[in-house]
């Protein structure tokens, strides 16, 4: 393709890394990814897919932006207070990168919806903060054959893992089931240091683009783990559960999305 001289600006640390260059931008441009969550988690990653240049970013999010929000969710503004985070995160992308095209979901994910709303995307982001949904975008994902990475945050502690259709385990392969309500607490209880989803989020960003590239290795068969008090890191290698897994497995018995598999943690 022919970049304008506005791109070549742009892009032009892109067009200089080995890897990348005007094909790996052309790639980015013709990409689309899902990132569902405008919070703390899809705070960075739109950020940095819409500065990439990833050509479409949609964004699904039914929630309204809160005071409480902007101690991470740093896409949205005080005057974004009361706003639909998908549309102020659209607003936001447009101000980064202009030739981004964004498709706003002002909704949750449901086992209704999630099918229709991740056709046609290339990756799928998890930045969502509950159980009940990571195991519906998980599921979605797997029936579909979509590639996604997940990424989960509490207190001063993150993890990352990136699921490939047929490259590895599912999140259900690890986590196996939706704890039972009460069990866990959510980062609203326990608190949460704004910083830590922006860190776990970039590398949500970092295995988008290094997917939609075919750069690197991915966490596939990985979980990337961050403890932001000892500032450590560890990548832990996780098996594929043949047997057991009840929607990648050979037993499998969850062969569509039904809503009465995923009640709100």
């Amino acid at each position: 393709m022919e970049f304008s001289e506005e791109q070549r600006a742009r892009y032009s640390r892109h067009f200089s890394l080995e890897g990348v260059g005007e094909e790996g931008q052309e790639k980015l441009l013709c990409s689309k990814v899902l990132v569902i969550g405008a919070g703390g988690l899809g705070t960075p990653v739109l950020m940095y897919l819409a500065a990439a240049g990833v050509g479409t970013i949609g964004i699904a999010d039914g929630d309204r932006v809160d005071l409480s929000n902007l101690q991470r969710q740093v896409i949205h503004g005080t005057s974004d207070t009361g706003v639909f985070k998908a549309e102020s995160a659209g607003r936001r992308i447009q101000e980064i990168n202009p030739e981004v095209k964004t498709v706003l979901f002002r909704e949750q994910v449901t086992a209704e919806n999630i099918m229709d709303m991740i056709s046609g995307y290339d990756f799928v982001i998890d930045a969502v903060d509950n159980f009940a949904a990571k195991f519906l975008i998980n599921d979605a994902c797997v029936l579909a054959g979509k590639p996604f990475c997940h990424a989960g945050v509490r207190e001063f502690y993150g993890q990352a893992m990136t699921y490939v259709p047929g490259e590895g385990p599912c999140y259900r392969c690890v986590f196996e089931e939706i704890p039972p309500e009460g069990e866990t607490d959510g980062s609203s209880r326990r608190g949460i240091l704004g910083t830590i989803p922006g860190i776990l989020g970039s590398v949500q960003a970092l295995e988008a683009q290094k997917y939609l590239l075919g750069l690197g290795e991915l966490l596939t068969g990985k979980i990337f783990t961050f403890d932001g008090l000892a500032m450590k890191c560890r990548t832990v290698s996780v098996e594929k559960s043949s047997e057991d897994c009840r929607v990648c497995g050979p037993h499998r018995d969850i062969l569509e999305m039904k809503e009465v598999n995923y009640r709100i943690c």
